[in-house]
């Protein structure tokens, strides 16, 4: 072969192989985030007793945790692992099944078990149509029990049946102490963790829909008749704190006043959950804890 057909070829072989290495880190990194995403979040501290750490704020909570919203890594806990009902801040799970699976910008159909659906609601009404975004928004922001049977029903078929996939999304995000019956958190036969809640929630934040939701501090709800109503946000830590952005209040009488929220500060992020609490006393506490997490 001449020198003047060599060097072409010898080029192209180089290059190829020069393309092969360039994608190993790429490829190796790619196996690096699904070897990480399948790790276990929100683990106990080896030294964890029932609260730890002993230098932590005082709080009501019956039960707590405190993690880093990047990493997982505990930063507090307070009974973490202790079962309990959580209100309405399940409705995180059923966002995050509806945000993932389904088109957000199609339209849902109400049905009369939807709108029959107590106490806090939007009053949609049976045969009404809405896109699944302004029914997520309004679950999410005024924690619209109508509109989170109606985000349930549409996607599997009954409220039955989407609990399973409750269970399933639980399962794998390492929440494998939970149970879950309805998709809005009213007195049922079913339970979580805060820690289990934190997993969940670990999930959800990094979905941008669900950051966007969580996030508002109102919202214009449009009803199929064209009347306007606008929501205010349950989560009043969104009005009085510039470092929330998120996530999502519950309460019953046997649940407590329940609250996960979302807090940037210093470019760090933290999620903390609250259980059993009362609500003279949730902002404030998740206030003095996300002040103290800031220089731990």
């Amino acid at each position: 072969m001449s020198r003047r057909r060599f060097l072409p070829l010898l080029f192209i072989l180089l290059s190829g192989c020069a393309l092969d290495e360039s994608q190993q880190p790429q490829q190796s990194e790619q196996s690096e985030r699904r070897s990480a995403s399948s790790q276990p979040v929100v683990v106990a501290p080896d030294a964890a007793r029932s609260v730890w750490p002993a230098d932590a704020p005082p709080i009501h909570a019956v039960s707590a945790i405190l993690i880093d919203a990047r990493t997982g890594r505990t930063l507090y806990q307070k009974n973490a692992d202790e079962p309990r009902q959580v209100a309405s801040t399940q409705k995180i799970v059923t966002a995050l099944i509806v945000a993932e699976q389904d088109s957000l910008d199609a339209p849902v159909r109400i049905a009369r078990d939807d709108a029959a659906v107590e106490p806090t609601k939007v009053g949609i009404r049976a045969g009404e149509s809405y896109p699944r975004r302004q029914l997520l928004s309004a679950m999410l922001v005024h924690s619209a029990n109508d509109c989170a049977a109606a985000l349930a029903r549409s996607h599997a078929g009954s409220l039955g049946g989407f609990a399973g996939e409750m269970n399933g999304l639980a399962v794998r995000c390492g929440a494998t102490c939970s149970h879950f019956v309805n998709p809005h958190g009213l007195p049922a036969s079913q339970h979580s963790t805060a820690r289990d809640m934190a997993r969940i929630a670990f999930q959800a934040y990094r979905n941008p829909d669900l950051r966007d939701a969580m996030a508002l501090r109102s919202y214009c709800f449009r009803y199929a008749s064209g009347r306007l109503c606008n929501l205010d946000p349950t989560n009043r830590l969104l009005l009085r704190d510039p470092y929330c952005n998120g996530m999502k209040t519950g309460f019953t009488e046997s649940a407590g006043k329940c609250l996960i929220t979302s807090y940037s500060k210093g470019g760090r992020d933290f999620i903390l959950v609250q259980l059993g609490s009362r609500a003279r006393y949730i902002f404030d506490d998740a206030e003095r804890l996300m002040q103290w997490a800031q220089f731990h």
